[in-house]
């Protein structure tokens, strides 16, 4: 049986290039990356109807509209309305962009309310606690294996 055999410093392998898999295409192109600034999609009409309360709200927390001219790489569609007309929308979304630090403190100012409004909620669940039948708060979660029986 050993006759047959190849030596294995003989025998190549051919190298076989992976297929690509398919992957659902995004809708929203990403912008090339401009230092210091995070971008963002804001909504300026939904179904149809403009959306003006949501996108003043976005300008009033500081994001800026980006202009087309900006980034000419990315295909743009224009809005029915002229307000926006200089500005990339796609589907009812127009990218605008935030210094990256106001950003991080819009992020932390958000982390900080979500922290308290848990305590205020733990607080809450534990002054019901009675001795004689105590509330547990645990947040915790564990994960076990089991043991192959």
């Amino acid at each position: 049986m050993a006759e047959n055999r190849i030596d294995r410093e003989l025998g190549t392998r051919e190298k076989k290039a992976r297929t690509k898999s398919w992957r659902r295409p995004s809708v929203l192109p990403v912008p090339k990356k401009e230092p210091g600034y995070d971008y963002h999609w804001v909504r300026v009409s939904m179904m149809g109807e403009a959306d003006p309360r949501n996108v003043s709200e976005k300008l009033n927390e500081g994001w800026e509209p980006v202009k087309a001219s900006d980034h000419p790489e990315m295909h743009t569609m224009h809005a029915e309305n002229d307000k926006f007309k200089d500005n990339i929308i796609i589907g009812g979304l127009m990218l605008c962009k935030m210094p990256s630090e106001i950003v991080e403190e819009r992020n932390e100012f958000y982390k900080n309310q979500a922290g308290n409004q848990m305590r205020a909620v733990d607080n809450n669940l534990m002054r019901e606690s009675d001795p004689r039948m105590p509330l547990f708060n645990q947040r915790r979660s564990k994960v076990t294996f089991g043991n192959g029986t």
